[in-house]
């Protein structure tokens, strides 16, 4: 019920946004969900980060937002899914966003000397393949500035993680990953993370 009613006090979101939100929806395209997504606006409101590095931009729809969130930041994201690439390629360009937005065309972990040229950053945002997301961390934390933050999405993944029972085989598999990756990040001695129950579940971690 609380979810609901949170739901219900959000911003309406732009138009050029409802349309690509409709557009995932019908699609089956995987963006982040409105709570999670405006916790995530409101981060980078605070933060206001210069330089973002997403790994996963889908079609686009994330990276937007949060360039919309901080009009000053510019924003790396990859995709390895090349229809998904093309389709967020057409949006940045129909929003008049590739002078802000630059997007990659490959695997993250195959392209990290070409993200790092784009750094450092102030702010990463993991949001892929969920199996890899200790990779993607290892790999690309240490591009952050002093003070850079890392968020990390779907840390919950439907309530599977804390009770995998009630997935199915494969999904178990995952939530079993994404729980391991949630051991590792909150007990890693170099980093501070906070799990926030919004949305799919969103870590937060900063340097200690």
């Amino acid at each position: 019920m609380s979810k609901e009613y949170l739901q219900s006090l959000l911003e309406e979101s732009p138009e050029w946004a409802r349309q690509l939100e409709e557009y995932a929806k019908e699609n089956h395209v995987p963006i982040m969900e409105p709570l999670g997504m405006q916790f995530l606006m409101q981060l980078i409101r605070l933060k206001q980060p210069n330089k973002i590095v997403e790994i996963g931009a889908a079609i686009g729809y994330s990276a937007l937002r949060m360039q919309e969130s901080y009009p000053e930041a510019t924003i790396t994201t990859i995709e390895r899914d090349e229809e998904r690439y093309q389709e967020a390629r057409k949006n940045v360009t129909a929003y008049d966003k590739q002078g802000k937005i630059h997007l990659i065309f490959g695997d993250a972990l195959e392209c990290s000397n070409e993200i790092e040229k784009n750094g450092p950053f102030d702010l990463l945002f993991i949001d892929a393949a969920k199996g890899q997301y200790q990779r993607f961390f290892e790999l690309y934390a240490p591009m952050l500035t002093t003070h850079g933050v890392i968020i990390t999405d779907n840390v919950l993944f439907k309530g599977f993680v804390a009770d995998p029972t009630k997935a199915d085989k494969r999904k178990q598999k995952l939530a079993n990953k994404i729980k391991a990756y949630n051991t590792w990040l909150t007990s890693h001695p170099d980093y501070n993370t906070s799990i926030v129950p919004v949305g799919d579940g969103v870590a937060i971690t900063t340097k200690k």
